[in-house]
C-alpha cells in the first residue's frame, strides 16, 4: 500500500481550500481595526446633576471595565447640547470621543437656523439607552379628566387655557406644538418658565392650568392630588402611572414626546467599534443595577440596536421638524 507523503497531501484540492480559507480569514482578522488604547470622552452638552449627565456617568465606569481602558464625562453645556454635538462632530472617528444626547439632539437642527452639523450625517447611531416619559397633567380644578375633555374646554374656551413649559423650545413645548397640529382648534396660551420645577410649582399651585411634564417632578404630585394626571406621551403605558393612558389610547394616533437620551459617536466611526460599543451599552443598560438607578429617574431602558435608533431618530427629525415650521418656533 502506497503511503501519501505530507507534501503531496498538501498539494491535495481539499489542502489548498482549506489553506486559501485560513488566509482569508486570518486577513480578515488583521483588517479588523483595534479599539485605540486611548482614554475615551463621552461628551455631555449639558451641566451636572442633569439625566444626561446622570446617564452618563452611570456608563462610563462600566464602560472603563469592559474596555480595559478610561471612559470619562466631559460637559460642555451650552445652545441647548449644541456646544458639545458640534465639537463631536469635528473629532477624529476612531472611537475615542462619544457623544452623550438628550432628545434635543432631533429637534435642535430645526430650532436653530446656523448649525454647523447634520444629526443624520455626521453621526453614527449606536443606541438609545433610555427614556423618561412625559404626561400631560392640569390643576384639579380644571374640568377636565381626559384629553377629549381638555381638548373641548379649549375650544369653549380659546386663548384662555395656560399651558407651562420648562423652556421655549423644549420637549415639552415641542409637545405642546404636536398636539396642536394633531387637533384642530386648540387655542391655549405658551408660558415658558426657566426648568421643570417653577413650570411644576406653578400648575400645582394653580397659576398655571396644565403641563406636559416629565415624570419624576409630577409624580409625587399625582400621588397627593395636587395634579390631576390626563395622558402619557409615549408609546406605552408609565410604569410609575399604569393606571394613566396614552394619548394614542386617548384617541390622538402617532403622538409621541419622550425625553429619551442617547449614544453616539462621529461619522466613520469603524463598523466594528460601533457594534462592540452598542453591544457594551446595552449589556450596562439591561443590567439590573443600571435600571434600578434609571427607575430612581423616573427612566425606563430601551436598549435598540444602531439600526434601530438610525431609523427612529430620522422620524424624529422629520416630526419635529414640521411642528418648528408649523408653530414658528426659533431659539436663534
Amino acid at each position: 500500500m502506497r503511503v501519501t507523503s505530507p507534501e503531496e497531501i498538501m498539494r491535495t484540492p481539499i489542502a489548498i481550500a482549506v489553506l486559501a480559507c485560513g488566509a482569508v480569514l486570518s486577513s480578515l482578522a488583521c483588517a479588523q481595526p483595534a479599539y485605540p488604547a486611548r482614554p475615551v470622552r463621552m461628551l455631555v452638552g449639558f451641566a451636572p446633576g442633569g439625566t444626561t449627565d446622570i446617564i452618563a456617568r452611570l456608563m462610563a465606569p462600566a464602560l472603563s471595565e469592559s474596555f480595559e481602558r478610561q471612559f470619562y464625562v466631559e460637559n460642555r453645556p451650552g445652545a441647548t447640547g449644541n456646544i458639545a454635538t458640534e465639537l463631536a462632530a469635528k473629532s477624529p472617528p476612531d472611537g475615542t470621543t462619544l457623544l452623550v444626547v438628550s432628545a434635543a439632539f432631533s429637534s435642535s437642527v430645526s430650532l436653530y437656523s446656523k448649525i454647523s452639523y447634520d444629526p443624520m450625517r455626521d453621526f453614527a447611531p449606536i443606541t438609545r439607552v433610555a427614556a423618561v416619559h412625559n404626561v400631560l397633567v392640569v390643576h384639579p380644578s380644571v374640568p377636565a379628566k381626559s384629553v377629549r375633555e381638555l381638548i373641548a374646554l379649549a375650544r369653549r374656551y380659546p386663548g384662555q387655557l395656560v399651558f407651562a413649559s420648562p423652556g421655549h423650545g423644549s420637549t415639552p413645548h415641542l409637545g405642546l406644538e404636536l398636539l396642536r397640529t394633531r387637533v384642530g382648534g386648540f387655542n391655549v396660551l405658551h408660558v415658558p418658565y426657566r426648568g421643570m420645577a417653577p413650570a411644576v410649582l406653578e400648575v400645582v399651585g394653580g397659576q398655571v392650568d396644565a403641563l406636559l411634564s416629565t415624570m419624576p417632578p409630577a409624580v409625587i404630585h399625582v400621588r397627593n392630588g395636587r395634579l390631576r394626571p390626563i395622558a402619557v406621551a409615549s408609546v406605552k403605558r408609565a410604569r410609575a402611572l399604569p393606571h394613566v393612558p396614552t394619548f394614542e389610547e386617548s384617541g390622538i394616533p402617532g403622538f409621541e414626546a419622550s425625553a429619551w437620551n442617547a449614544v453616539l459617536a462621529p461619522a466613520g466611526t469603524p463598523y466594528d467599534v460601533v457594534t462592540r460599543l452598542n453591544l457594551a451599552v446595552v449589556g450596562i443598560a439591561r443590567s439590573r443595577e443600571f435600571r434600578e438607578r434609571l427607575a430612581g429617574l423616573g427612566a425606563e431602558v430601551i436598549a435598540d440596536t444602531p439600526d434601530q435608533f438610525a431609523a427612529y431618530l430620522r422620524v424624529e427629525i422629520a416630526k419635529w421638524a414640521q411642528v418648528v415650521r408649523q408653530s414658528g418656533t426659533k431659539l436663534d
